[in-house]
């Protein structure tokens, strides 16, 4: 298995900080995500070999301000979606197409 030393760094406890639009995906039961910027995508793809639980799903802590929680980050469309929790967007007083600074932990 080949991967990069991000990846690797990843799996091994590393986090990755990025800053992302959030946007809402209205389907049956609306949700608001940020996108991981594509630079960082092979390099999750790799960490994923090592840490997912299926589906591609990386098994994370995210940072939002002062909100720590527990999610996953998935495959989608070629790339990678943070799904942030309401309890997050309330407590960081979060709004639709405003960027957002977020550190993912391995988790």
């Amino acid at each position: 298995m080949n991967l990069t030393r991000r990846a690797a760094g990843y799996a091994a406890g590393m986090s990755l900080t990025f800053t992302a639009t959030l946007f809402e995906w209205r389907g049956p039961a609306p949700h608001f995500f940020l996108r991981v910027p594509d630079d960082q995508v092979p390099d999750l793809r790799s960490a994923a070999r090592l840490v997912t639980y299926g589906w591609g799903m990386i098994p994370c802590h995210a940072r939002v301000g002062e909100t720590i929680f527990r999610t996953a980050i998935f495959p989608k469309d070629g790339g990678y979606l943070l799904p942030v929790k309401v309890a997050v967007r309330r407590a960081e007083a979060l709004e639709e197409g405003q960027d957002v600074t977020v550190t993912v932990m391995p988790g």
